[in-house]
Protein backbone atom coordinates (compact mmCIF):
# COMPACT_ATOMS: atom_id res chain seq x y z
CA UNK A 1 0.00 0.00 0.00
CA UNK A 2 0.92 3.45 -0.31
CA UNK A 3 1.82 5.82 2.76
CA UNK A 4 -0.88 7.82 4.40
CA UNK A 5 -1.55 10.43 1.71
CA UNK A 6 -4.02 12.80 2.87
CA UNK A 7 -4.62 14.54 -0.66
CA UNK A 8 -8.23 12.85 -2.76
CA UNK A 9 -7.05 10.99 -5.76
CA UNK A 10 -8.61 12.10 -9.09
CA UNK A 11 -11.94 9.87 -8.44
CA UNK A 12 -12.84 11.61 -4.83
CA UNK A 13 -12.76 14.81 -7.36
CA UNK A 14 -14.49 13.61 -9.41
CA UNK A 15 -17.41 11.99 -7.71
CA UNK A 16 -17.26 13.98 -4.99
CA UNK A 17 -19.27 17.14 -7.24
CA UNK A 18 -22.90 17.53 -5.96
CA UNK A 19 -25.43 16.77 -8.66
CA UNK A 20 -27.45 14.08 -10.21
CA UNK A 21 -24.34 11.93 -10.85
CA UNK A 22 -22.95 12.14 -7.55
CA UNK A 23 -21.39 8.95 -6.07
CA UNK A 24 -21.27 8.17 -2.46
CA UNK A 25 -23.34 9.04 0.30
CA UNK A 26 -23.59 12.00 2.26
CA UNK A 27 -23.24 12.60 6.10
CA UNK A 28 -24.77 10.17 8.62
CA UNK A 29 -27.41 12.57 9.98
CA UNK A 30 -28.98 13.39 6.38
CA UNK A 31 -28.70 9.95 5.07
CA UNK A 32 -29.86 7.42 8.13
CA UNK A 33 -32.02 7.70 10.95
CA UNK A 34 -30.51 7.87 14.72
CA UNK A 35 -27.10 8.18 15.45
CA UNK A 36 -24.50 6.32 13.83
CA UNK A 37 -23.66 2.88 15.80
CA UNK A 38 -20.39 2.61 18.25
CA UNK A 39 -18.03 0.83 15.38
CA UNK A 40 -14.84 1.77 15.67
CA UNK A 41 -14.60 1.30 11.98
CA UNK A 42 -16.20 4.33 11.06
CA UNK A 43 -14.62 7.33 10.76
CA UNK A 44 -16.07 10.59 12.67
CA UNK A 45 -15.20 12.73 9.61
CA UNK A 46 -16.60 10.71 6.78
CA UNK A 47 -19.70 10.17 9.30
CA UNK A 48 -19.97 13.89 9.60
CA UNK A 49 -18.86 15.21 6.02
CA UNK A 50 -19.89 12.37 3.48
CA UNK A 51 -17.93 9.57 1.91
CA UNK A 52 -17.39 10.38 -1.64
CA UNK A 53 -14.24 7.70 -2.13
CA UNK A 54 -14.07 4.98 -5.13
CA UNK A 55 -15.17 2.12 -2.58
CA UNK A 56 -18.06 -0.23 -2.29
CA UNK A 57 -21.07 0.57 -0.83
CA UNK A 58 -19.80 -1.56 2.17
CA UNK A 59 -17.17 -0.04 3.04
CA UNK A 60 -19.46 3.41 3.13
CA UNK A 61 -17.82 5.86 6.17
CA UNK A 62 -14.94 3.34 7.36
CA UNK A 63 -11.25 4.26 7.73
CA UNK A 64 -9.16 3.47 5.51
CA UNK A 65 -7.20 1.01 7.88
CA UNK A 66 -10.77 -0.63 8.51
CA UNK A 67 -11.27 -1.16 5.00
CA UNK A 68 -7.79 -2.91 4.60
CA UNK A 69 -7.97 -4.87 7.22
CA UNK A 70 -11.15 -6.51 6.01
CA UNK A 71 -9.73 -6.78 2.60
CA UNK A 72 -6.81 -8.52 3.96
CA UNK A 73 -9.54 -11.50 5.17
CA UNK A 74 -10.94 -11.77 1.94
CA UNK A 75 -7.86 -11.66 -0.52
CA UNK A 76 -7.01 -14.24 -3.12
CA UNK A 77 -4.00 -16.41 -3.19
CA UNK A 78 -2.70 -15.26 -6.24
CA UNK A 79 -0.90 -12.18 -7.17
CA UNK A 80 0.47 -9.81 -10.01
CA UNK A 81 3.71 -8.47 -11.45
CA UNK A 82 4.32 -5.87 -13.96
CA UNK A 83 7.70 -4.75 -15.25
CA UNK A 84 8.28 -1.29 -14.98
CA UNK A 85 10.85 -0.66 -17.52
CA UNK A 86 9.52 2.70 -19.00
CA UNK A 87 7.42 4.45 -16.34
CA UNK A 88 4.35 2.02 -18.37
CA UNK A 89 1.06 4.20 -18.02
CA UNK A 90 -0.96 1.13 -17.59
CA UNK A 91 0.74 0.32 -14.51
CA UNK A 92 -2.32 2.44 -13.04
CA UNK A 93 -4.95 0.14 -14.75
CA UNK A 94 -3.04 -2.89 -13.49
CA UNK A 95 -3.73 -1.90 -10.15
CA UNK A 96 -7.00 -1.20 -10.37
CA UNK A 97 -8.48 -4.20 -11.67
CA UNK A 98 -5.88 -6.56 -9.14
CA UNK A 99 -7.97 -4.65 -6.36
CA UNK A 100 -11.24 -5.13 -7.96
CA UNK A 101 -10.49 -9.02 -8.05
CA UNK A 102 -8.66 -9.28 -4.98
CA UNK A 103 -5.04 -9.89 -5.46
CA UNK A 104 -2.96 -10.18 -2.68
CA UNK A 105 -0.11 -8.27 -3.98
CA UNK A 106 0.99 -6.20 -7.40
CA UNK A 107 4.83 -6.26 -8.09
CA UNK A 108 6.26 -3.50 -9.70
CA UNK A 109 9.55 -5.05 -11.26
CA UNK A 110 12.02 -2.19 -12.40
CA UNK A 111 11.69 1.11 -11.62
CA UNK A 112 10.00 2.21 -8.15
CA UNK A 113 8.03 5.02 -9.71
CA UNK A 114 4.78 4.65 -11.76
CA UNK A 115 1.74 6.75 -12.43
CA UNK A 116 -0.94 6.33 -10.02
CA UNK A 117 -3.68 8.23 -11.82
CA UNK A 118 -4.75 5.19 -13.58
CA UNK A 119 -5.17 3.12 -10.20
CA UNK A 120 -8.08 5.83 -9.27
CA UNK A 121 -6.87 5.93 -5.37
CA UNK A 122 -7.38 1.98 -5.49
CA UNK A 123 -3.51 1.43 -4.72
CA UNK A 124 -4.41 2.71 -1.09
CA UNK A 125 -6.11 -0.41 -0.36
CA UNK A 126 -4.27 -2.65 -2.25
CA UNK A 127 -0.38 -4.47 -0.84
CA UNK A 128 2.59 -2.91 -3.30
CA UNK A 129 5.78 -4.59 -3.67
CA UNK A 130 8.60 -3.53 -5.41
CA UNK A 131 11.46 -5.34 -6.93
CA UNK A 132 14.63 -3.76 -8.65
CA UNK A 133 14.95 -6.53 -11.57
CA UNK A 134 13.61 -10.05 -12.66
CA UNK A 135 16.01 -12.01 -11.01
CA UNK A 136 15.17 -10.13 -7.04
CA UNK A 137 11.49 -10.84 -8.06
CA UNK A 138 12.16 -14.59 -8.51
CA UNK A 139 14.04 -14.95 -4.99
CA UNK A 140 11.04 -13.18 -3.93
CA UNK A 141 8.42 -16.01 -5.47
CA UNK A 142 10.73 -18.94 -4.88
CA UNK A 143 11.21 -18.35 -0.85
CA UNK A 144 7.16 -18.91 -0.64
CA UNK A 145 7.27 -21.19 -3.19
CA UNK A 146 5.36 -19.10 -5.58
CA UNK A 147 4.62 -20.49 -9.03
CA UNK A 148 5.27 -17.77 -11.79
CA UNK A 149 3.06 -17.96 -14.96
CA UNK A 150 4.02 -15.09 -17.41
CA UNK A 151 1.75 -14.08 -19.52
CA UNK A 152 2.11 -13.03 -23.50
CA UNK A 153 2.17 -14.38 -26.90
CA UNK A 154 5.21 -16.30 -27.37
CA UNK A 155 6.45 -19.02 -29.24
CA UNK A 156 5.65 -22.13 -26.75
CA UNK A 157 2.94 -20.50 -24.68
CA UNK A 158 -0.07 -22.40 -23.78
CA UNK A 159 -3.55 -20.51 -24.54
CA UNK A 160 -4.70 -19.03 -21.34
CA UNK A 161 -8.84 -20.21 -22.42
CA UNK A 162 -7.43 -24.31 -22.60
CA UNK A 163 -4.17 -24.06 -19.04
CA UNK A 164 -5.25 -24.16 -15.30
CA UNK A 165 -3.94 -21.72 -13.26
CA UNK A 166 -2.37 -22.76 -10.06
CA UNK A 167 -4.23 -21.85 -7.29
CA UNK A 168 -1.70 -19.77 -5.65
CA UNK A 169 0.60 -18.15 -8.25
CA UNK A 170 1.79 -14.79 -9.56
CA UNK A 171 1.16 -13.58 -12.75
CA UNK A 172 3.78 -11.73 -14.63
CA UNK A 173 3.03 -9.03 -17.60
CA UNK A 174 5.83 -7.44 -19.30
CA UNK A 175 6.09 -3.69 -20.57
CA UNK A 176 3.25 -2.51 -23.07
CA UNK A 177 5.09 -2.95 -26.93
CA UNK A 178 7.52 -5.56 -26.21
CA UNK A 179 5.90 -7.67 -23.90
CA UNK A 180 7.55 -9.55 -21.11
CA UNK A 181 11.73 -8.94 -21.29
CA UNK A 182 13.91 -11.83 -21.55
CA UNK A 183 14.75 -11.73 -18.00
CA UNK A 184 11.09 -12.21 -17.58
CA UNK A 185 11.04 -14.89 -19.59
CA UNK A 186 13.69 -16.78 -17.80
CA UNK A 187 12.16 -16.77 -14.58
CA UNK A 188 8.52 -18.11 -15.62
CA UNK A 189 7.55 -21.44 -14.64
CA UNK A 190 4.94 -21.50 -17.23
CA UNK A 191 4.13 -19.19 -20.24
CA UNK A 192 0.58 -18.50 -21.11
CA UNK A 193 -1.14 -16.54 -24.23
CA UNK A 194 -4.48 -15.03 -24.97
CA UNK A 195 -6.36 -16.13 -28.12
CA UNK A 196 -6.49 -13.03 -30.79
CA UNK A 197 -8.42 -13.41 -34.13
CA UNK A 198 -7.33 -9.65 -35.47
CA UNK A 199 -4.85 -7.82 -37.70
CA UNK A 200 -2.84 -6.68 -34.13
CA UNK A 201 -0.02 -8.63 -32.58
CA UNK A 202 -1.25 -7.96 -28.80
CA UNK A 203 -3.55 -6.16 -26.78
CA UNK A 204 -2.81 -3.52 -24.25
CA UNK A 205 -1.16 -5.21 -21.14
CA UNK A 206 -3.89 -3.52 -18.97
CA UNK A 207 -6.51 -5.32 -21.41
CA UNK A 208 -4.52 -8.45 -21.10
CA UNK A 209 -4.09 -8.06 -17.03
CA UNK A 210 -7.54 -7.90 -16.94
CA UNK A 211 -8.53 -11.07 -18.62
CA UNK A 212 -5.80 -13.16 -17.33
CA UNK A 213 -6.73 -12.37 -13.60
CA UNK A 214 -10.14 -13.18 -14.76
CA UNK A 215 -9.37 -16.52 -15.94
CA UNK A 216 -8.06 -17.43 -12.24
CA UNK A 217 -11.26 -15.89 -10.95
CA UNK A 218 -13.65 -18.15 -12.90
CA UNK A 219 -11.11 -21.19 -11.88
CA UNK A 220 -10.78 -20.75 -8.10
CA UNK A 221 -12.82 -17.55 -6.74
CA UNK A 222 -15.80 -18.17 -4.53
CA UNK A 223 -18.63 -16.11 -6.63
CA UNK A 224 -20.66 -16.19 -3.90
CA UNK A 225 -18.10 -13.89 -2.06
CA UNK A 226 -18.68 -11.46 -4.54
CA UNK A 227 -20.01 -7.73 -3.42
Amino acid sequence: MTGPESEPGPTEWVTGLPGPHSVGVGPWSEERDGPPPPDPRYDPELLEHGDRRNVVDQYRYWTREAIVADLDARRHPFEVAIENLGHDANIGTVVRTANAFGARAVHIVGRRRWNRRGAMVTDRYQHLEHHPDTDALAAWCAERGLPIVAVDNLAGSVPLERASLPRRCLLLFGQEGPGVSGGARGIADSTVSIAQFGSTRSINVGVAAGIAMHAWIREHADLDAAW
